[in-house]
């Protein structure tokens, strides 16, 4: 017997479903992802304003731009998953752009050539079906090299090259946040209290939420934070940020550009891959407990709404990698309370895109949210790359089997950390195959025992 589906609009292999007609408003995400993804979304608005020469308000244009392709994986493509950056990749693209090119039409030239260049191998291995076969074949010592240099480049973002202007601008509320959340999502004694404790579990399922509103609380009290709130509503500049970051307006990236951002393309993939799987093995989870809907799991859809969404960033709103697959911890918690059955939550599809607003960004047209926001933005920033850092490096850490392969992932780590993205990818390949060999995984994909 065929499960059922949710309703749409079918056009090639994607679907789209309209909000409200389609997809029903779930309140709980709602609320959840006002909150949330405003300040998620809003997180890489500092970096804009100090390293790409956009004004508040132009920065926010920009990241609403963000929003409204990640909402589309959803609408217009239908994709089972909540879609979010490849976060992972960030601080390796912000150590090749802010240290290769100074000015900021030519960084957002450089973002327009990682985009395209990532649409256009995204588009080969969906339609040629080769990812799977590509990933696969990468040696697990490469990508967990890959996966640490990450993990290296995020923390030296915040501790080293950007630590004037963010970190020690508010030591002890940023300190305060990366400390709370980093507790409520991996320490190992707070895990048992979640299981013991409804109010535990409840604050972990927030995600970044609860070092935030500590931040935002602890700030003013310590004079690292002070408040101009504005009220009234706030009509992004789309069309004056459009001038300062379009490769209409400002021109297109040079060939040195396309082929000096092509290994740090391939690198992402790695990573995007590994939120594939991610992704896929959550939903799978999901529908033991959930045997009423359909959800359709399909790789080539997948593969080519993300290059589609990458193209338009990449001309529209260049600033890479804010399109990947998914936002891991958003993801499960929807999951988990579409697990509970359908008077909880009637479709997946409907707690999706209820998060994301139904795919209208309100929270980027509200003045009082954005101006309340605007001091706790460097905060945001810190705690994501810390967070991913963190997250990186244990996962890096858990795959090499033998010494000789740990300290080669170190080694590759690093080179892809300090170095252009070409010089590390060659390194590590370099050093894989002298000191480890090419060690494939027959069976690349965790399975927990």
């Amino acid at each position: 017997m065929s499960l059922p589906t949710l309703p749409g609009w079918n056009w090639g292999p994607f679907t789209f479903r309209l909000p409200f007609y389609h997809t029903k408003l779930c309140w709980p995400e709602a609320l959840q992802g006002l909150f949330v993804a405003a300040a998620t979304g809003l997180a890489l608005v500092p970096l804009m304003t100090s390293f790409f020469g956009l004004s508040f308000e132009e920065a926010v244009a920009i990241s609403m731009l963000h929003m409204i392709l990640l909402s589309s994986a959803l609408i217009v493509f239908g994709e089972p998953y909540a879609p979010g950056w490849i976060t992972p990749a960030l601080p390796l693209v912000l150590a090749y752009v802010l240290g290769t090119y100074e000015d900021p039409a030519m960084r957002f030239q450089a973002m327009t050539a990682l985009s395209l260049n990532f649409a256009f191998l995204l588009f080969f291995l969906g339609i040629s079906g080769l990812g799977k076969k590509f990933v696969f074949w990468l040696p697990d010592t490469l990508k967990a090299g890959i996966v640490l240099g990450a993990a290296i480049a995020a923390l030296k973002r915040v501790f080293i090259d950007d630590a004037e202007r963010f970190l020690l601008q508010q030591p002890i509320a940023t300190t305060l946040a990366c400390a709370i959340c980093l507790a409520f999502a991996f320490s190992l004694p707070l895990q048992k209290l979640k299981l013991r404790f409804r109010f535990f579990a409840l604050l972990g399922a927030l995600g970044l939420l609860p070092g935030f509103i500590v931040a935002a609380i602890v700030g003013p009290m310590v004079g690292e934070v002070a408040y101009d709130i504005q009220w009234g509503l706030l009509l992004p500049p789309v069309g004056e940020a459009w001038a300062k970051v379009s490769p209409f307006a400002i021109g297109w990236p040079s060939l040195e550009m396309f082929i000096q951002s092509v290994p740090l393309a391939i690198i992402t993939y790695v990573i995007l891959f590994g939120d594939l799987v991610t992704g896929n093995e959550v939903i799978r989870e999901g529908l033991q407990s959930r045997q009423d809907e359909h959800l359709d799991i399909n790789p080539t859809r997948s593969h080519l709404s993300l290059a589609a969404r990458n193209t338009l960033m990449g001309i529209a709103a260049p600033f890479f990698p804010t399109q990947g697959a998914l936002w891991t911890g958003v993801h499960v918690i929807i999951m988990q309370r579409w697990k509970l059955g359908s008077s909880a939550m009637g479709s997946l599809h409907s707690g999706l895109v209820s998060y994301y607003l139904m795919g209208v960004p309100l929270m980027f047209l509200v003045l009082p949210l954005l101006t309340g926001l605007k001091p706790l933005l460097g905060i945001a920033l810190s705690l994501t790359l810390v967070m991913t850092g963190f997250a990186c490096a244990y996962i890096a850490m858990s795959i090499p089997r033998n010494n000789t392969s740990r300290g080669t992932v170190l080694l590759i780590g690093a080179a892809l950390a300090f170095f252009e993205p070409w010089v590390g990818l060659l390194f590590g390949i370099l050093v894989t195959l002298v000191l480890v060999g090419w060690d494939r995984n027959p069976d690349p994909i965790p399975h927990e025992d």
